[in-house]
Formats: C-alpha cells, structure tokens, sequence
C-alpha cells in the first residue's frame, strides 16, 4: 500500500462511470487501444491460450481487448470503484474477464511466475516508485514470458503535446491528469527492468492521431512509447 497515490486513486475513481464512454474524459485511451492490442499480440506470439495480467487496468479496456482476444485475463488496479465498473461492462459485453483490487506487489508474492504474459501501460507514471512495480511485473511474468510496459517520456516535447496540449490547450484528457515530473526516460525503464531480471527486447513509440482518433505504432519515442521485455528462461 505505501507504492499507491491516493490523489491519483480518487481522481481515476471520480472517472470510473465514464471511463467506457468513446466520447467522454477517456476517448483518446479508447482511440489509441487497438494499435495497443496489435502490438502486444505480435510481440507475446498470439494471444489465445495465454494467461495475461493487466497491472492498472483501470476499468478494463485493455483487458476486455485481451480476453476478447483469447486471454485469460485478469485485471488488477487500486480503485474498486473503476473496477467495478469493468465488471459490469464485461457483463454488458459478454467477454468475460477476471478484476482484483490488489497492488501488483502483493499479487507478486501471491503469483509468483504464474503469467505467460504481463502488460501494464500507462500506469508507472502514477506510482510514487515504478521501479518496485516494474520488480513485481518481473516476478509475475514466468520464465520466458512477455513483459509490455509503456509510459510517457520525459523531455520538453513530452512536456508540450502531453501536458500543454493534450490537457490544458485541446482538453483530450483530464486536466492534472499527468505530473511532468513523474515522466520515465526510455533509459530510466530500460534499467529498471533489466535491474528487475528482464531482457529489454524492443522500444518503440506510441504516436496519437487525435483528428484520426487513431494510433500508430513507430520508431518516434519521444513522447509516448513501449518497451517490451523477455523474462529469460
């Protein structure tokens, strides 16, 4: 409990009614998931049949995606209140998924190794100490499973699309959603993960098209990227 931030648990909590609304506070995280699935199901080799956990699911987008996919899903989060509402769409929507209000340390001492597959985006920005989650990610994951972390870089132009754009200026998400000074550099989750037992395989930029309401994935790192990491064997 002390690696939670409870000003970021009641403002994703005070979203959690709205959280699968395609045109509410949480539209962009709906546009950019299907570039998201896409890669995590080429880089862990296929999805089905696969045990898959989601650390910060929020109410489920990615992890519904998941399960839809074949996973067996579960996603874990702090905020009952957002999974709550995960329940109750997966109950509208048919694709059943597993939610547990947990912190990913204590799954890690309860599940060590019992995941062919562990995602958790755009969540380290939020925590007090990424590194711990990212030592939990590594214990969770099994020998010669897939790890998909993503974030937000840390440098002006992330600073003026994600922040100055993105919140105060076209209001795509929230404003206070993000704190510039909690963004990760590449380098920084890149040595977290290694230190956690991971083998950083391939980074790779995340870019928003928000008149597309669309996102590619590239070789741009600059402001929203993902690194996957192999658990050696």
């Amino acid at each position: 409990m002390s690696n939670v931030d409870e000003g970021e648990i009641r403002r994703f909590s005070a979203l959690a009614s709205r959280w699968w609304d395609p045109r509410g506070e949480m539209a962009a995280l709906h546009h950019i998931n299907p570039a998201r699935v896409r890669y995590i199901e080429r880089v862990a080799g296929g999805l089905r049949g696969k045990r898959a956990l989601d650390v910060g699911c929020g109410a489920g987008i990615l992890t519904e995606a998941l399960a839809a996919k074949g996973a067996s899903a579960l996603g874990i989060d702090m905020a009952e209140a957002s999974l709550e509402i995960g329940r109750l769409h997966g109950l509208e929507s048919g694709v059943k998924a597993d939610y547990r209000c947990i912190a990913a340390e204590a799954l890690a001492a309860e599940m060590p190794g019992a995941f062919d597959l562990v995602c958790c985006l755009e969540m380290l920005e939020h925590v007090p100490d990424p590194a711990s989650v990212i030592r939990a990610v590594a214990t969770l994951v099994k020998p010669g499973g897939d790890v998909v972390f993503s974030t937000i870089n840390r440098n002006p132009k992330a600073y003026a699309l994600a922040i100055v754009g993105a919140e105060l200026v076209a209001g795509l998400i929230p404003r206070g959603t993000h704190d510039y000074a909690k963004f990760i550099k590449p380098s920084e989750l890149e040595t977290w993960s290694r230190e956690a037992g991971l083998t950083a395989v391939e980074l790779r930029g995340l870019r928003y098209n928000p008149l597309l309401k669309s996102a590619t994935v590239g070789d741009d790192i600059d402001v929203n990227y993902l690194l996957h990491c192999r658990k050696p064997a």
